[in-house]
């Protein structure tokens, strides 16, 4: 049974997870094409998936596998547009990227091709998507100078606190700016619960390859990967196959419900696998399986989260959003630019995939990974006959 040490270490990591990067996730909901109500459910059914697959695998291997939410699929959401035919063409994309994970989990040539990708250049392509989104909040001061400055400030001292704490600190300055100046009306009609909506999927070639495809390098490099790696670190030897499979499985059956993408958690499973969680490694698990139960909790009060949104001015959530990447922008900077070799070829993916370009109907993410892997073969191609 669980422990005092598990519930702890588990809602620990549930508020880290969720409540640091909640705001992106409804900003790249809305892009897409989701109403309030769609992006509302769909943030609750993302925290429940998530839940439930972490509380299923860590329960199964008895291994602490903890599940997220693809924070940088987000934010590659938050800087898209729209496609033609709304949300449900969305909703489509996100099962195309599903079933790429579930068969780079079954088909091992896939998973191969996937990993081959220089990391390099899968952060590059990060990093373009969320330079944007980062500016948001600065380049927006000027305008709401007595909403974001002070929010701005909350998450600097939060962050001299330690980092995971800064957006946190972040979202109760903006809770009770919302309730000094916000328009509170917005939160009477919330509902405590939130109900799901189901959106009857419909597929496009050139939504699959801007959103889906997109979506499935980014988290397979930045979270599946990186995921499965942290876990081994600490001595445990999950089976990458059956991970990525069921976190491919699980985005394909509940994307009709809003859900992006679910996978393989890096920070948060380091959270839970270390020996702050349990002295014991072999009952670690169980704090993966108390992040999952407190995963599904806070789901269920997405609606007031959403409503809380809707309670502050556009620019002030696009900023909380911008500030809830700023540590993952760092992060994929620095695995961008590390090596000296191929660090042109990065620097050039994040130029073309931070422009949003739109070309041929097809996203700057894709026209970004492109140009960046052509550049890396004529230099590692150079680097040769040299």
């Amino acid at each position: 049974m669980p422990k005092l040490r598990h519930a702890a270490t588990g809602l620990v990591v549930a508020i880290v997870g969720f409540f640091g990067t909640f705001p992106i996730v409804l900003q790249g909901l809305l892009a897409v094409g989701a109403s309030p109500a769609q992006a509302s459910a769909g943030l609750m059914a993302s925290a429940m998936a998530m839940g439930l697959a972490a509380i299923g695998l860590s329960l199964w291997f008895r291994m602490p596998v903890s599940i997220a939410w693809s924070t940088p699929g987000a934010a590659l959401l938050a800087v898209s547009a729209s496609p033609n035919g709304g949300f449900a063409t969305a909703i489509g994309a996100f099962i195309i990227a599903g079933a790429l994970t579930l068969a780079a989990g079954l088909v091992r040539p896939l998973g191969r091709a996937a990993a081959a990708i220089p990391a390099s250049l899968a952060q590059a392509m990060l990093a373009g998507v969320l330079l944007p989104i980062c500016l948001v909040p600065f380049a927006a001061l000027p305008t709401l100078p007595s909403f974001i400055g002070p929010i701005i400030g909350a998450w600097i001292l939060g962050a001299l606190v330690h980092r995971l704490a800064a957006v946190p600190v972040a979202l109760l300055m903006t809770g009770a700016l919302t309730l000094l100046m916000g328009d509170t009306s917005a939160l009477e009609g919330a509902a405590l619960l939130t109900a799901p909506q189901w959106t009857t999927p419909a597929f496009s070639f050139t939504a699959a390859i801007s959103i889906g495809v997109p979506l499935f390098i980014v988290t397979m490099a930045t979270q599946n990967v990186p995921g499965v790696a942290i876990l081994r670190s600490y001595g445990f030897t999950p089976s990458p196959a059956a991970l990525l499979s069921t976190v491919g499985a699980g985005s394909i059956i509940a994307a009709p419900l809003g859900v992006f993408s679910i996978c393989i958690a890096a920070i948060t499973s380091a959270m839970c696998a270390n020996e702050d969680s349990d002295p014991d490694p072999d009952r670690r698990y169980l704090s993966a399986v108390m992040g999952g139960v407190f995963y599904c909790l806070f789901g269920l009060g997405a609606g007031l989260l959403t409503a809380f949104a809707a309670a502050v001015p556009d620019l002030v959530f696009a900023a909380l959003a911008g500030l809830a990447v700023l540590n993952v922008m760092a992060g994929a900077l620095r695995a961008a630019l590390a090596a000296d070799h191929g660090r042109e070829a990065a620097i050039l993916t994040i130029a073309v995939t931070a422009s949003g370009m739109t070309f041929a109907g097809i996203g700057a993410a894709v026209w970004g990974l492109l140009a960046g892997l052509g550049f890396y073969g004529l230099l590692t191609l150079r680097a040769r006959l040299v």
